[in-house]
């Protein structure tokens, strides 16, 4: 244990006097640095890891991937950002076409999976055993939650303000809005609560293709984007040079770190599980 090693260390100073207090500091410090190291934990198949903050009162990011080892590509990239204090929570081992599914759609490839549909079971799993799960380990209170995400999970991220008020900011990075009714759903839907703040990013070739679903996404992001503007939601739409898998955990890490880069409104608060 590197307590003990310490401990030992300071045993064997010899002529060095060490103040007492000083050294309570000292394996305080150490107990507090091995508190907040990275944990898992397994919930429902899935992966949870949690990157925790070691200050009370932070706000916490959840991050849904489709690769288990995403989230650490992306908390690196957000550690070599010098983003403000938070924790991040990555969620994988998903069902990826069923878990960040709205409703059933049929394969919008030739070697594509069937989508089906999956996301209200999984958002209630998230709600019911996944965040009151993680946030035993958080220290005190939460400033504010926010749902990130890639790809489906992108889409996954914005429908979860129709159903449910746990998440106050959110960031949908390539986001699969194309998706068959989905700006149709946006813009004859309310949100349970809007968002203080929400982020959108593409790449500028992800449109260049000639499938009829995936050559609709700028399009339905820019319309969606400006759709939430005009409803007063503090929104912003990235465009990335290349296309849908290019740079990911970039992307992914900026969406992050304009979430943590806005201030915190008085009004903003932390709902209840």
């Amino acid at each position: 244990m590197l307590l003990e090693a310490v401990r030992q260390l300071l045993k064997n100073a010899g002529e060095i006097v060490i103040p007492k207090e000083a050294k309570k500091q000292m394996e305080q410090k150490i107990l507090s640095e091995q508190s907040f190291k990275t944990k898992n934990i397994k919930i429902e198949n899935k992966k949870v890891t949690i990157y925790p903050s070691a200050a009370s009162a932070t706000p916490v990011i959840y991050l849904n991937t489709f690769a288990e080892e995403e989230g650490d590509c992306v908390h690196r990239t957000l550690c070599d950002m010098s983003c403000p204090d938070f924790t991040l929570v990555v969620i994988s081992g998903l069902e990826w076409n069923h878990d960040m599914v709205l409703w059933d759609i049929p394969p919008v490839s030739k070697n594509d999976a069937p989508y089906t549909k999956g996301a209200d079971e999984y958002l209630q799993l998230m709600i019911e055993q996944i965040i009151p799960n993680t946030e035993k380990y958080m220290q005190g209170s939460i400033a504010w939650r926010g749902l990130a995400g890639y790809s489906l999970a992108g889409l996954f991220a914005v429908y979860s303000m129709y159903q449910t008020t746990l998440f106050s900011r959110i960031a949908s990075m390539s986001g699969s809005l194309w998706f068959p009714d989905f700006k149709e759903y946006v813009f004859s839907n309310e949100p349970m609560q809007k968002p203080d703040h929400l982020f959108f990013s593409l790449g500028d070739r992800e449109c260049k293709t000639k499938n009829p679903y995936l050559k609709t996404v700028q399009s339905h992001t820019e319309a969606i984007e400006a759709f939430y503007r005009g409803q007063g939601i503090d929104t912003i739409l990235c465009m990335n040079a290349g296309g849908h898998f290019k740079d990911t955990a970039q992307r992914t890490a900026s969406g992050i770190r304009w979430l943590l880069s806005k201030p915190a409104k008085s009004v903003e608060t932390t709902k209840d599980l």
